[in-house]
């Protein structure tokens, strides 16, 4: 049993001050997720990967990568970063192991989860740049204005209520010419689990009712940074395909990885018979040659930077010398 500590003290605190700076830029009332509940499974995500030793998950270490790998193409360092919840362990260990961490100085690590926090504190003692650690929600950033250079949340921001609000804090967490790194699940991720499952409900209950969370749609991401505000907005997607023994081991890996539902509305208990159905179903449909299942992750990525007068610009709106009629000409005389 977990004592309170003068540490979670400290963090009601922050919290406090997270609410009240979020307030006046939230954008919708909405809860479709309950925080609460994925805070919970975040703990128990943070145990489960302890227990069966799931630190280096293949998958959120490839994700985590990827997404890291935009630092190599900036020909500037990022000396104070900023590290938020989803794949927490992996990010912290890559910006904390320099020379190929972007420079990256000191490094603020924030989960909404205690045990999340802790698990990646009790793993820090390989760090080599200053780290600190703090338990703090998304949609409260607990970080004061314009203090930080990076900002990076791989694989955590499609849980917020919020996410332009959630993003605008990021914004405003950076300072100017700062960089805003983000992964986040895309609408076609577990769209086998999604067939599967809605094909149990009809036929075991007789209807269907939301047992996968909503996410986001590859052509929504350009919007969502525009909207909060950043500059020189980048999005690109990559698929990942990852096979399993079955359909049950899937579902033990999304809660190792803290994925599973955390829909407001959601009943809670899905029926035994509902639930060996849509395993049998997902065998039974996507099964391959070798008798493994294949699960599909869509994750989409988005860098956006923080307004400075040393970035590019666009033009004035027909300010233009040439129009495409004449370069249409142009090439077509070359052909």
């Amino acid at each position: 049993m977990r004592a309170v500590s003068s540490f979670w003290r400290k963090q009601q605190q922050a919290w406090a001050f997270g609410r009240s700076r979020s307030a006046a830029f939230s954008t919708s009332n909405v809860k479709i997720f309950d925080r609460q509940l994925k805070r919970t499974q975040r703990d128990r995500a943070a145990w489960l990967s302890h227990e069966h030793s799931h630190e280096h998950d293949p998958l959120l270490t490839s994700v985590s990568q990827n997404l890291l790998d935009r630092l190599q193409d900036c020909k500037r360092t990022f000396p104070a970063a900023l590290c938020l919840g989803g794949s927490l362990q992996p990010v912290a260990r890559a910006l904390s192991s320099p020379p190929h961490n972007g420079g990256v100085e000191k490094l603020i690590v924030v989960d909404a989860s205690y045990d999340m926090v802790r698990a990646c504190k009790e793993a820090s003692h390989h760090h080599a740049v200053e780290t600190h650690f703090l338990v703090g929600d998304e949609e409260f950033l607990p970080i004061k204005e314009s203090s930080v250079d990076l900002v990076v949340s791989c694989l955590g921001l499609h849980w917020t209520n919020d996410l332009p609000g959630a993003m605008i804090q990021s914004r405003l967490a950076l300072k100017p010419d700062g960089l805003f790194l983000a992964a986040i699940l895309g609408g076609e991720t577990l769209k086998e689990l999604r067939i599967a499952c809605t094909l149990a409900q009809m036929e075991r209950e007789g209807g269907i009712s939301p047992r996968l969370s909503p996410l986001a749609q590859v052509r929504d991401a350009g919007n969502l940074l525009t909207r909060a505000g950043f500059t020189l907005p980048g999005v690109d997607v990559d698929e990942y395909i990852v096979k399993y023994e079955s359909a049950l081991e899937l579902i033990e890996h999304l809660r190792a990885m803290g994925e599973t539902n955390a829909l407001s509305q959601m009943n809670h208990i899905l029926k035994r018979d509902t639930a060996l159905a849509t395993a049998a179903i997902y065998d039974s449909m996507f099964s391959e040659e070798d008798g493994t299942v294949p699960a599909t992750f869509q994750v989409i990525y988005m860098t956006g930077w923080r307004e400075h007068p040393s970035q590019q610009k666009a033009k004035r709106r027909g300010s233009a010398t040439i129009s495409f009629k004449d370069i249409q000409k142009q090439f077509g005389s070359q052909s």
